[in-house]
């Protein structure tokens, strides 16, 4: 039997719609998860809820404590050596911490953790709160792009033995690899230099 015109059309009608729903509730949802996946954000405290850092990178190790005596400045190197902290690097870093996002979660088995230089990482970050909670993020090697990092945050492997790991930005590294010389705060010279002593203009004499 043929259908009629209208009818048929309509039947296309309805089926693209079911089509159109299909595809944008179930598929759309789907990939709309996986984009809020992929930019997770790594932890989430605040910045003042921070009361120290330990940074290990190859080279140093550094202690960071924030100084309840004063507001300038905010934080204070405890070790290797200790006195003012330059605010701009740590507030560089600490940014990165409360604000950063992850662009990708991996699952992979604990023995594979050499593969991405997070047996031997980069550096070490450990963050105290002032609740005394901690928290650690572990940087390894960039990945193929070299856009990322691979990281792990508060590492502990997973029911199925796996551990994950994130896609961080190559921002850390930046934040972290340093000279001891740079978490200094600067020293103000000009408060060093002395006195210009300008001459003052001889009175000429008048015939």
């Amino acid at each position: 039997m043929k259908l009629p015109r209208t009818t048929l059309i309509l039947i296309l009608l309805a089926l693209g719609l079911g089509g159109f729903v299909y595809f944008y509730e179930i598929q759309g949802a789907t990939q709309r998860e996986e984009i809020k996946e992929k930019n997770q954000q790594i932890f989430s405290f605040g910045e003042d809820d921070v009361q120290s850092l330990i940074v290990k990178t190859k080279n140093i190790t550094l202690n960071l404590e924030r100084n309840t005596q004063s507001s300038n400045p905010k934080w204070s190197l405890k070790s290797p050596t200790s006195g003012p902290a330059n605010d701009a690097i740590v507030s560089y870093l600490m940014d990165l911490l409360v604000k950063g996002k992850s662009n990708r979660t991996l699952s992979i088995p604990a023995n594979q953790r050499g593969e991405f230089a997070l047996d031997q990482p980069q550096a070490t970050i450990n963050i105290i709160l002032k609740n005394q909670q901690s928290h650690q993020l572990i940087l390894g090697k960039p990945d193929f792009s070299g856009r990322f990092l691979y990281a792990q945050a508060d590492p502990a492997a997973k029911p199925d033995g796996n551990i994950d790991v994130l896609l961080v930005s190559t921002d850390f590294a930046n934040a972290v690899n340093r000279e001891l010389s740079e978490w200094r705060q600067p020293v103000d010279n000009s408060q060093k230099l002395p006195p210009l002593n300008i001459p003052l203009p001889t009175p000429t004499k008048s015939n």
